[in-house]
């Protein structure tokens, strides 16, 4: 052990000869913690919601996305299969095509979005998890189903019942005016008429927008043979999106873009990891003002150990020694108050990890989930206590610097 270590040490742990030097120290360690576990605890949050709509996403949302660069539909011809089939990580693709479209059901009509899918788009997604009422049928015996989002559901009074059917419009392609607009009106809509197997509340992004039916029926509505709209990928364990996106993007040419889940919902995601790292700026800033305690307790230690500090020039201790000194007694300070904050953090994450303390709105069981969501990642613990102690650095080199020059020149 190193002599300033050891007499920082002392000098950390001992009793001072002035009470109000114990009690701005005490008030400096409080400080540091508190902001630390302010820190870990609104971290965690944020990656708890930020998981909690990763896996609310991936309900729905595929792995990969191919979609085309030009136009809005495509033709996975032999040359796109073979690329899908030349990737070892690729698990299972399902083609999609969606469009807005006019439902009509018991005489109530909403717009929504219609996505067809064929049968593996189940193995892509966990849609068929979150159903909620009925079942996730895309057919019932030769009649086709519909799946709907829960919000279109509610608009529409809709029931599971397969006895009131769900009829589905949008514009013909190729149909022509002819005589009287309001005649005609009927002849320049494609119907199709299928019957509601289940309702899928995911979150409302969806659940108010979408509604999922058979491939076939969005062909036949649309006028398509085999065009589609998206390749959807689902990726074999341990695969990297990012590695697979550039894989896929090198194989597919220019004529396509590759989507992982973070690209497919690049607003949103860019939002909240931009309002996780506002707020870590704010308390990190909460913190800085906090350090100015520890500044006031190392510079009222200086003055207290003026004779301490003559003493140990005495002994052979130079400038530099006795600046380590109250240097690494600051870092102490600081040292001591981020491991109480990340330990008490910590606890509180696990806290409510565990048992859930914290809800969400009145327990109704309105919400998703009933309480807070919390995940604590070792990189947001790492950059808590790096930040910490930087602040507890310069909180420390600034009354190190100028007091001991001042007491040197008195």
């Amino acid at each position: 052990m190193s002599f300033p270590f050891y007499i920082a040490s002392r000098y950390l742990v001992s009793k001072k000869s002035r009470n109000a030097i114990n009690i701005i120290s005490i008030i400096s360690v409080i400080g540091v913690a508190v902001g630390t576990a302010a820190l870990i605890i609104v971290m965690s949050v944020f990656n708890g919601f930020e998981d909690l709509l990763t896996r609310l996403n991936n309900s729905f949302d595929p792995d990969i996305k191919v979609l085309p660069v030009t136009g809005k539909t495509f033709v996975p011809d032999s040359n796109f299969e073979s690329a899908m089939q030349s990737c070892d990580f690729v698990s299972s693709v399902s083609y999609t095509l969606e469009e807005n479209a006019l439902l009509q059901y018991n005489g109530k009509q909403v717009i929504a979005t219609v996505k067809g899918v064929d049968d593996k788009f189940f193995q892509i997604t966990g849609l068929d998890t979150m159903v909620v009422r009925g079942d996730a049928l895309l057919y019932t015996g030769k009649a086709s189903c519909a799946i709907m989002g829960a919000g279109v559901a509610y608009s529409m009074g809709v029931i599971c019942d397969y006895l009131e059917t769900l009829s589905i419009s949008v514009p013909s392609r190729t149909a022509e005016i002819k005589g009287n607009f309001s005649d005609a009106a009927s002849d320049l809509l494609n119907n199709v008429t299928l019957y509601p197997s289940g309702i899928f509340a995911i979150q409302q992004e969806y659940d108010a927008r979408y509604v999922v039916v058979p491939i076939a029926e969005m062909r036949r509505l649309l006028e398509f043979d085999r065009e589609v709209g998206a390749a959807e990928i689902k990726l074999k364990p341990q695969t990297s999106p990012d590695e697979a996106v550039k894989q896929l993007s090198a194989k597919l040419g220019d004529k396509f873009k590759v989507l992982d889940r973070n690209m497919q919902h690049e607003y949103s995601y860019k939002i909240m990891q931009s309002e996780k790292w506002a707020i870590f700026m704010i308390l990190i800033f909460i913190l800085l003002i906090a350090s100015f305690n520890i500044i006031a307790s190392i510079t009222m230690l200086i003055i207290d150990k003026r004779n301490d500090i003559s003493i140990l020039r005495s002994m052979g201790a130079d400038d530099s020694d006795i600046r380590r000194i109250f240097f690494i007694e600051g870092l102490g300070i600081s040292f001591v108050g981020a491991v109480i904050g990340l330990f008490v953090g910590g606890l509180i994450c696990w806290l409510q990890m565990t048992y859930g303390f914290v809800k969400l709105g009145d327990g109704s069981g309105s919400f998703i989930i009933d309480a807070y969501p919390v995940a604590i990642h070792l990189i947001d613990v790492l950059w808590s206590f790096v930040a910490v102690m930087l602040i507890g650095l310069f909180a420390a080199w600034i009354p190190v610097r100028f007091v001991t020059r001042k007491l040197k020149e008195n």
